[in-house]
């Protein structure tokens, strides 16, 4: 049972986390609107969380220019992917 608690993650203990990083796993990439629509949450908000994940190397960005407009693009890295499978496995473990 230890061992399993060991691979919670705190980086998805929040909602808001867990929600990006369930979103940008099976999707390739999303962008910010995509994500805050997806999310329900306010820029400032989504914004906090992103740099969360991203301190800890599992999500990155890409930046680039639709017009005259910004677009940031999110993604899942390996890293990340691999924390957050491990995340969801031991959620399952404790649920059986």
């Amino acid at each position: 049972m230890k061992d399993i608690l060991n691979d919670l993650d705190k980086a998805f203990e929040n909602r808001i986390r867990l929600g990006i990083m369930s979103a940008l796993v099976v999707n390739d990439f999303l962008d910010f609107n995509s994500l805050k629509e997806l999310l329900g949450v306010t820029d400032g908000n989504l914004a906090s969380h992103l740099k969360s994940l991203e301190k800890k190397e599992y999500i990155n960005f890409t930046k680039e220019f639709l017009g005259r407009k910004p677009n940031t693009k999110y993604f899942s890295t390996d890293t990340g992917k691999e924390a957050f499978k491990k995340h969801i496995n031991a959620i399952e473990q404790l649920l059986n």
